[in-house]
């Protein structure tokens, strides 16, 4: 008997000490990070320059896999599906990967149960424009004009399911206005239809609008997040501009397969918050109009579960289903 439990014991301290050991060992060739998005992207962008930084810290390649479609669904699910040894890991648009959570018919993964959080990674706001020829210069005169027209505005979007789609749904019902929803195949051609006066406004990342800043013909009113972006430091929030409660940012953040250690996890998280610090990172991700967030992966977790409920209840209201 004793002899049985020394053995037990002596397995017990074996398998307490793996993880640590896993993770010295760690990596020991090219890591391979999914991006479900297209190259030139922001989640593209954005994951190329921590993968620069992760690649000296670790002291291995970083390879950027693109595994675009589905919304950053097929890219999401390789991942998710990958074995769990550290060396495929993800970087995705958290609002999409959330959003698909509550809204997809059918789900080929499941998010909290098959993925786990890392490590946040940037988080870029979203800003309200409207066609230049509607008579309004701030939010609450939109509104206004809003509230008076027999027939619903239009708000275009990158598509169905989209954080562009689902922010203009979540303004519908934290503004109590009514909205008709235009998708389109990405927000190149949303932009197009409103610079030409085809659509009233949409809701689109302040990065991609800044570069339209000064056209005459579209009027940027207001950012989504809860606090002002550097990027445009004159444009008020929606929550300042009476839209109460209202916050929505497009984060990008660092996800693994469930059953990647613990060990490894927390290495990488690690790297990913002292990359955070680096001045060419901050350098070029404000040059990008983003904002370097990179967290613990309790923390990171937390902010995905706020996600899920937001957007949760967003569909719920909206009976959005895709």
């Amino acid at each position: 008997m004793q002899r049985r439990n020394f053995l037990y014991a002596l397995g017990a301290v074996g398998a307490f000490a793996s993880s640590p050991v896993l993770a010295q060992a760690w990596p020991s060739k090219p890591i391979r990070l999914i991006v479900p998005y297209p190259p030139g992207g922001a989640n593209d962008i954005t994951a190329r320059l921590y993968g620069q930084q992760l690649g000296t810290l670790l002291n291995q390649s970083i390879v950027i896999e693109n595994r675009a479609g589905a919304g950053g669904e097929i890219g999401a699910e390789m991942a998710a599906k990958a074995p769990g040894d550290g060396y495929t890991l993800l970087f995705a648009a958290i609002g999409s990967l959330t959003i698909h959570a509550v809204a997809a018919a059918n789900k080929p993964y499941d998010l909290k149960n098959d993925l786990q959080s890392v490590s946040m990674g940037a988080g870029v706001p979203l800003a309200l424009a409207i066609r230049s020829s509607l008579p309004a210069t701030t939010v609450k005169e939109f509104l206004a004009y809003a509230r008076a027209q027999k027939t619903p505005l239009t708000y275009g979007s990158a598509g169905n399911g989209s954080t562009q789609h689902m922010t203009g749904e979540y303004f519908k019902q934290a503004a109590g206005i009514e909205l008709v929803h235009v998708p389109y195949k990405g927000s190149g051609p949303a932009m197009t239809d409103l610079l030409g006066g085809q659509i009233d406004l949409v809701f689109e990342t302040l990065p991609a609008l800044s570069a339209h800043a000064s056209n005459p013909r579209i009027k940027i009113l207001a950012v989504t997040s809860n606090v002002r972006s550097n990027m445009l430091a004159e444009l008020p929030t929606l929550q300042e501009s009476g839209v109460k409660d209202f916050d929505v940012t497009t984060y990008y953040g660092m996800l693994a397969p469930k059953s990647m250690p613990k060990a490894i996890v927390d290495q990488v998280s690690a790297a990913m918050q002292k990359a955070s610090k680096n001045p060419e990172l901050l350098a070029a991700m404000k040059k990008a109009g983003a904002d370097a967030v990179a967290t613990t992966p309790e923390r990171m977790d937390a902010m995905v579960t706020g996600e899920l409920e937001k957007w949760g209840r967003v569909q719920k209201t909206a009976q959005i289903t895709l």
